[in-house]
């Protein structure tokens, strides 16, 4: 269970003020600001998408990295590896938020690359730090916190950057790469990884990680596609309405407010499967871990083939109906868990419904993506991803809690059976009565 989701109208800007004007009711795209033409924007999109696939399968190698450090090198209990990835998900949401609207007002691809060098940096802090035999828990705390800091801030640049880089027709394949790339990552990395840590150490991973944003940083240095100048409204700024400009955005169009709303509903879901299936399949169904792990990479593949899938998808049914089959594909079938029995059908079971949820993922991601490259304006696209990221990091940790205290009073397949209702009722928040351009 992997990667949730990714990047929604026209703005007018006024000396002092940040507007959202009044949403049409046909959703039309908003206006590029530059659009690249000739073969150089293709010979950049390749580096960036070479860039992108350094630090996504460095990252894959180093699944889980922290918490495996943090158990294996520094002895560190339950709580304290829960307490790492809690802590790592809220401050980083609260210390990336006020960073949307200053991204929006400077060059994108700077931000990019300086946030990948502080990535390498802070990672690679905690194999010298071992090595020296001076890291700390509190370390690992702080490391967490700034990689996923720097990883809102990258996405928030990337995507504003994706979108004046490439042109609108080209958007949707474009994605669907990236989407592929993550999921390829996810089939090979975890596992690799795994074998490099059993054979060299538990740090070993995190100089792979490391070094992949150093290569990221160096290849996205090479990108020669001028960017527009970025947005400005003069001197003065509100803060409150600077920070909260990529909410008012989203919430003032109805397709991208409907999308927001399922895709809090449907992160918060797969977030809180994810330690309840570990239980669910290792000890109430009663698994071998190998049977775990190929679960796993059942899913990987599916993805895969999902984001494969979208191109001739969108050629045949076009942009909406793309995006509302796979919106409704991704929430039908987790009720499938729940019913799996401790037999080889119970295995069947579980890996049909993993399979089939990562498939219309994978096909979900990139098409919801291009939509809301495509709606959404340069000087409110960093911002948007933001406000997005952080209210998903914000929420998810509610559903993991609240799915995990509803485990320990009544069982895991209660519980997931819960979750897969909740996810069906996210079906009704769908864009149903909004127009999508195709």
């Amino acid at each position: 269970m992997g990667t949730v989701l990714r990047r929604g109208v026209t703005l007018v800007s006024r000396p002092g003020l940040w507007k959202v004007p009044a949403v049409p009711t046909t959703e039309s795209s908003a206006p590029d600001t530059a659009v690249p033409s000739g073969a150089g924007w293709r010979r950049d999109f390749q580096r960036r998408w070479a860039a992108f696939a350094a630090s996504e399968f460095g990252s894959a190698f180093g699944y889980s990295a922290l918490p495996i450090v943090a158990v294996l090198v520094l002895g560190a209990s339950d709580f304290q590896v829960s307490l790492l990835t809690v802590l790592a998900g809220l401050v980083s949401a609260a210390a990336a938020l006020p960073l949307g609207p200053w991204i929006e007002r400077h060059r994108k691809l700077p931000v990019m690359v300086g946030t990948d060098l502080l990535r390498f940096a802070a990672v690679g802090s905690v194999p010298v730090a071992a090595y020296f035999g001076v890291l700390t828990y509190w370390q690992l705390c702080l490391v967490a916190t700034v990689q996923m800091a720097a990883r809102l801030a990258f996405d928030s640049a990337g995507v504003a950057q994706l979108r004046t880089m490439v042109p609108a027709a080209h958007r949707a394949d474009a994605n669907g790469r990236f989407e592929t790339t993550v999921w390829t990552a996810n089939a090979v990395g975890p596992a690799a990884g795994g074998v490099l840590i059993s054979w060299l150490g538990a740090t070993v991973t995190m100089v792979l990680d490391s070094v992949s944003f150093l290569v990221s940083a160096l290849t996205l240095r090479g990108l020669r596609t001028r960017e527009p100048a970025p947005f400005t409204d003069g001197p003065r700024h509100h803060w409150l309405k600077d920070i909260t400009a990529g909410w008012r955005f989203i919430f003032a169009h109805r397709g991208l407010a409907a999308l927001f709303w399922n895709s809090l509903v449907f992160g918060g879901c797969i977030m809180a499967v994810v330690p309840l299936l570990a239980v669910f399949v290792l000890r109430d169904l009663g698994f071998a871990a190998w049977q775990y792990g190929l679960i796993s990479g059942v899913s990987s593949v599916a993805g895969i083939v999902g984001s494969l899938l979208v191109k001739p998808l969108r050629s045949r049914l076009g942009e909406r109906r793309t995006l509302l089959l796979a919106g409704v594909g991704r929430n039908l079938w987790l009720g499938l868990l729940p019913l799996a029995p401790a037999s080889t059908l119970g295995l069947i079971l579980v890996m049909a419904s993993e399979f089939l949820l990562v498939l219309f993922a994978g096909m979900f991601s990139p098409s919801f993506a291009t939509y809301r490259m495509n709606v959404t304006d340069d000087a409110h696209m960093s911002r948007v991803v933001m406000a997005w990221s952080v209210s998903n990091k914000i929420v998810q940790p509610v559903f993991i809690a609240a799915a995990g205290a509803l485990a320990a009073m009544t069982s895991a397949r209660t519980a997931l059976a819960v979750l897969a209702v909740v996810l069906l009722g996210g079906i009704a928040l769908l864009p149903w009565r909004t127009g999508i351009r195709r």
